[in-house]
């Protein structure tokens, strides 16, 4: 009797716990969710890395060509004697201090004239000049004083004797159509600049002009050239840079042949008269010329750079052997205090000097006049 108790016990907290199951959030008879592991979200796949592009450096872009200016003339005329006087200035400026070092209040001794020689070959007139200078000042005077204008006075006169020879105008043959002009010399020596100058002279004058690019490595000497023969209307003969000058040269007076041109000014490039190539060239450049006009060049220019002193003496040599250069140009006077080499080269070659210059204005280009040149040399006011 005892266990009917019990069994109704615990069938009733089977009812219960039954009851609150099928009440609870999971069924019963729901099959329990089964648990999987952990698994990270996908990332999407990485974009392929591109190397950041390497720069290309652009290939170098050659300069526009530096082309020499030559200044217009200023508003206000200066004379011929006074830009010359004022060019001179350096080399009359250590002639006449060394004379004034030397002759001042002193009487006239062998000692004192070596020195003076020492001062004018140091002013690059040569040794020649230099002793017959010194001599001319002893002759007579020694044991006496002798002022330093005195010195001058004799210095100008001997300057002025040695140069008048030589000092002639570039002379253009009317009968010679076209006039053909070589103009010839170093590196750096003013070729362009100084062809420039004497078309605005030409120009002037009336002629019809022609020019012709021949310095065929310097792009800036070929556009010099054009902005002349704009300014003067003259026609210009160029080839790209580079181009064969001897070529360049038959077209050229072939082409002033044609059109009845007055002068031809043709430019070369700058050689050294040491490098045997380069005068070979220069050679060629005049053969081919004489294909066309037997006597052409009929003027060949050596254009001289003052500032380099006793070179200048091996270029006249070399220059008139390969080219047979006719005549003379110093230019860049003004830039030394030795431009006594006009008067060493006189002596030694006796070339005509057609023209000087003494700065960078187009009337700075001057016909050589022995007179004033030597007076100018000599510090003398006019």
């Amino acid at each position: 009797m005892t266990a009917k108790p019990k069994f109704r016990t615990e069938y009733a907290g089977f009812l219960a716990r039954l009851f609150r199951l099928r009440h609870s959030r999971q069924s019963f008879w729901e099959p329990k969710p089964e648990v999987l592991p952990y698994l990270a979200p996908a990332r999407p796949p990485a974009k392929p890395v591109t190397p950041p592009p390497v720069p290309v450096e652009a290939p170098p872009v050659a300069p526009p060509p530096v082309v020499e200016e030559i200044p217009a003339a200023p508003a206000e005329p200066v004379s011929w004697w006074s830009r010359l006087h004022q060019g001179l200035a350096r080399s009359s400026s250590a002639i006449g201090q060394g004379v004034a070092d030397i002759f001042t209040k002193r009487k006239l001794s062998g000692d004192m004239l070596e020195d003076l020689e020492d001062v004018l070959v140091r002013a690059d007139l040569g040794v020649a000049a230099a002793s017959r200078i010194a001599a001319l000042v002893g002759k007579g005077r020694y044991d006496k004083q002798i002022a330093p204008e005195e010195v001058r006075a004799i210095l100008a006169e001997e300057v002025e004797s040695v140069l008048a020879p030589v000092a002639k105008p570039l002379v253009i043959d009317a009968s010679k159509k076209p006039f053909v002009i070589l103009v010839v010399g170093v590196n750096g020596s003013g070729k362009t600049t100084t062809i420039g100058k004497l078309t605005a002279k030409f120009h002037a004058e009336g002629k019809r002009l022609m020019l012709a690019a021949g310095d065929t490595f310097r792009a800036a000497a070929i556009e010099q050239l054009r902005i002349w023969g704009q300014r003067t209307g003259a026609q210009v003969i160029a080839r790209e840079q580079g181009a064969d000058a001897a070529g360049l040269a038959f077209d050229a007076i072939k082409a002033a042949q044609e059109q009845n041109v007055d002068i031809l000014l043709m430019d070369t490039a700058g050689r050294l008269q040491n490098r045997t190539e380069l005068m070979a060239e220069l050679e060629k450049i005049i053969r081919v010329m004489k294909k066309v006009d037997p006597e052409a060049p009929h003027a060949v220019l050596l254009v001289l750079d003052a500032t380099v002193g006793q070179n200048a003496l091996s270029q006249v040599e070399i220059f008139g052997r390969v080219a047979g250069v006719t005549g003379l140009v110093m230019t860049k006077l003004d830039g030394t205090a030795r431009g006594g080499i006009l008067v060493a080269i006189a002596e030694n070659f006796g070339l005509p000097v057609h023209f000087i210059g003494v700065g960078e204005q187009a009337d700075d280009l001057e016909p050589f006049e022995a007179r004033d040149f030597a007076r100018a040399i000599a510090g003398f006011d006019q």
